[in-house]
C-alpha cells in the first residue's frame, strides 16, 4: 500500500465513533469464527394490525417475472434469480427490497407467488440477507400481509427468522440512515409478531438515532434531500402504526416521533421548490423517494403540524423573491463519521426562476464505484470554485470521505451570507464567497485568497431545458434572464455535462467554466 492510500485511509477512517471501529471488528471475527442458530420460537399472531397505505411505491413488477429498477428491465425466463448481479449491487438490492408488494395495481396473488418463490430459495440467498436488505424488506412484507388480512404459517417463520438475523447485525459499524431504517423495521416486525424484544431493541435505536439524526432545524444530518423524502416517509409510516394499532401502548414514542416528524416536515418545507422539487444536493435523484407533495398529503392525513423552523445547522440556506428561489451549501461534511452521501460541493448552489429549474446540481445517476460516481461527487460537477483540478473535499471509493473542506468566518444578513473554507490550503489558498438577493438580481463574489499557479474556475451548471443564448464576452441569456460577469476573468467556455434524471438515465446539458484571476462577481439579473 502507497504513502498516499495510507494518508487517504488515516483521514477517512480518524472521523469514526469508537462504536463503529468495535461492531466492524466485532462481526468480522464472530462471522470468521462462529456460525449464529436460530430457535424456532413460537410467534405471536393474536393482534391482527390494522394498516393502509397512504403513498404507494414505484410500479417496478410488470408482470410475469419481469421487473425494473433504476431504469434498468430484466425479464426472468424460467426462475427468478434473487442474487441476480449484473446490474449491480443497488439492482440486486431494489429487487430483494419488495417494494413492489405495495405498488398500485399488483394482484394478492401475483404478490403471494413472489414471496413463496423467494421463501424456496432462502437457503441460497446473498444480498437479501443483508441487515439493510431485510429492514426494508420487513416494512413491506409487514404492510402487505397486514393490509390483506393473510396469516400464513411459512411466510410468518421466514419473516421471523429474518427479523433474528437483523437483531444480531445491526448496522453500529454504519450509523446513519442505515441503523434508522434497522429501527423503522424493528418497529413494525414488533407490532406485526407482538414481539417485546423487537419493540424495545426498535424503540432504543429510534429514541437515541432521531435525536442525533434530525438536527435542530429538522433536516437529516446526513444532507440529501432525496434520503430526507425517504426516511420522513419511513417516520410517516411509524406514527400510522403506533397510532391505529393502540393495543400495544405507546404513547410517548409517539410523541416523540410525532414531534420529529414536525421538524423533519419544516425543514422539507422550507427546502422544496414552489413548484414541488427538491434541490438534487448530495446524493439525491429523481424518482426514488416520496414528493414532497405526498409527504405533505400524508402528514396531513395524520394530523400533524409544523411551523417554520430558520434553515441553520444543515449549512443549507435558501433566498426567495418573486423572481427567484436559490438554495446553498454553506455548511460542513455532516456527518463526520458517515459522510457515505456527501459531495464536493461547498458553496455550490441551485438557482429556480419562477418555478423553472436555471441553475442546477447534475444530481446522482449511479451508485457503482466507478468513474461516474466519482465525476458526480466530484468539485468540478458542482455550483462552486475549483482550483485546477483539485477536489475542495476528497471523495473517493464510491462512499467514502477523507479530507474535508472546513466552513468559516460566515455572515450573514437578510438575503446576504459570506462564508470561507479551507479545501485548498495546502495549495495555499482560502476560498470566499459572498451570496445576495435583491428584488431583480442574484449575485455571487468569489475572491480566492493566495497564489497559486493553478486554474482558477468558476463552474455552473444550466438546465438542459434553459436556451442559452452568447450576447457578448461577459454576457449570456438564459431565457428570460441575463447571466453577467465582472471582475479579472480570462475566458468562459462551454462545455456538455449529464444531468441525472433517475438512476442509469440522464440527459445532456451544458455548463460553463470561467477562468478567472482571483476575484470574480457574477450577475444573474431578471429581464
Amino acid at each position: 500500500m502507497g504513502r498516499s492510500k495510507i494518508i487517504t485511509l488515516y483521514h477517512t477512517i480518524k472521523y469514526l465513533k469508537p462504536v463503529q471501529v468495535y461492531y466492524r471488528l466485532y462481526y468480522l471475527l464472530r462471522n470468521r469464527f462462529f456460525k449464529k442458530s436460530y430457535s424456532n420460537k413460537e410467534i405471536d399472531r393474536t393482534i391482527d394490525l390494522i394498516w393502509s397505505d397512504e403513498i404507494f411505491n414505484n410500479k417496478s413488477y410488470l408482470g410475469t417475472n419481469n421487473f425494473k429498477f433504476l431504469n434498468i428491465p430484466m425479464s426472468f425466463k424460467k426462475n427468478i434469480s434473487w442474487n441476480y448481479s449484473e446490474f449491480g449491487k443497488l439492482w440486486t438490492y431494489n429487487l430483494n427490497y419488495f417494494d413492489f408488494l405495495n405498488q398500485k395495481d399488483i394482484s394478492v396473488d401475483s404478490c403471494l407467488e413472489l414471496i413463496k418463490d423467494y421463501i424456496n430459495q432462502d437457503s441460497e440467498l446473498l444480498d437479501g440477507k443483508e441487515p439493510y436488505v431485510i429492514s426494508l424488506r420487513g416494512i413491506n412484507w409487514v404492510k402487505f400481509l397486514s393490509k390483506n388480512s393473510i396469516k400464513d404459517k411459512i411466510i410468518d417463520e421466514t419473516l421471523y427468522h429474518h427479523y433474528q438475523i437483523l437483531l444480531d447485525n445491526l448496522e453500529y459499524h454504519l450509523l446513519g440512515n442505515h441503523l434508522l431504517e434497522n429501527g423503522f423495521s424493528l418497529l413494525f416486525g414488533g407490532y406485526y409478531f407482538n414481539d417485546e424484544r423487537l419493540l424495545n431493541t426498535a424503540q432504543k435505536i429510534l429514541k437515541s438515532e432521531l435525536e442525533e439524526q434530525i438536527l435542530k432545524d429538522g433536516a437529516h444530518y446526513e444532507l440529501s434531500p432525496m434520503y430526507h423524502q425517504i426516511l420522513l416517509g419511513r417516520l410517516l409510516d411509524c406514527i400510522q402504526l403506533v397510532r391505529r394499532n393502540d393495543k400495544i401502548n405507546n404513547k410517548n414514542l409517539l410523541v416523540f416521533l410525532e414531534d420529529k416528524a414536525s421538524n423533519m416536515l419544516s425543514w422539507l418545507a422550507n427546502i422544496t421548490y414552489k413548484n414541488g422539487n427538491i434541490p438534487l444536493l448530495n446524493d439525491s435523484s429523481i424518482g426514488i423517494a416520496p414528493s414532497s407533495n405526498e409527504l405533505f398529503d400524508y402528514a396531513e392525513s395524520l394530523r400533524l403540524k409544523w411551523s417554520k423552523i430558520k434553515l441553520i445547522d444543515s449549512g443549507y440556506r435558501k433566498f426567495e423573491s418573486e423572481k427567484f428561489e436559490v438554495v446553498m451549501d454553506v455548511g460542513n461534511i455532516q456527518p463526520s463519521y458517515q459522510p457515505g452521501h456527501a459531495h464536493s460541493d461547498t458553496f455550490s448552489f441551485e438557482l429556480y426562476s419562477q418555478e423553472i429549474p436555471i441553475i442546477v446540481d447534475p444530481g446522482v445517476s449511479t451508485y457503482e464505484k466507478n468513474e461516474r460516481r466519482q465525476r458526480e461527487r466530484g468539485t468540478y460537477y458542482h455550483n462552486t470554485v475549483q482550483l485546477g483540478n483539485l477536489e475542495q473535499t476528497q471523495v473517493w471509493g464510491g462512499f467514502r470521505v477523507a479530507k474535508r473542506a472546513k466552513v468559516f468566518g460566515v455572515i450573514e444578513e437578510e438575503n446576504k451570507i459570506f462564508a470561507k473554507h479551507d479545501g485548498y490550503k495546502n495549495e495555499g489558498i482560502i476560498h470566499s464567497r459572498q451570496f445576495q438577493l435583491n428584488e431583480n438580481t442574484f449575485t455571487i463574489k468569489d475572491s480566492l485568497e493566495g497564489k497559486s499557479l493553478l486554474d482558477k474556475k468558476m463552474v455552473l451548471h444550466f438546465h438542459p431545458d434553459v436556451k442559452i443564448i452568447e450576447r457578448t464576452e461577459s454576457e449570456i441569456q438564459l431565457n428570460n434572464l441575463i447571466l453577467s460577469f465582472n471582475g479579472r476573468f480570462d475566458k468562459v467556455v462551454f462545455q456538455d455535462y449529464d444531468f441525472s434524471i433517475g438512476f442509469n438515465k440522464t440527459r445532456k446539458g451544458k455548463k460553463i467554466v470561467v477562468f478567472f484571476n482571483g476575484e470574480l462577481e457574477t450577475h444573474i439579473t431578471k429581464i
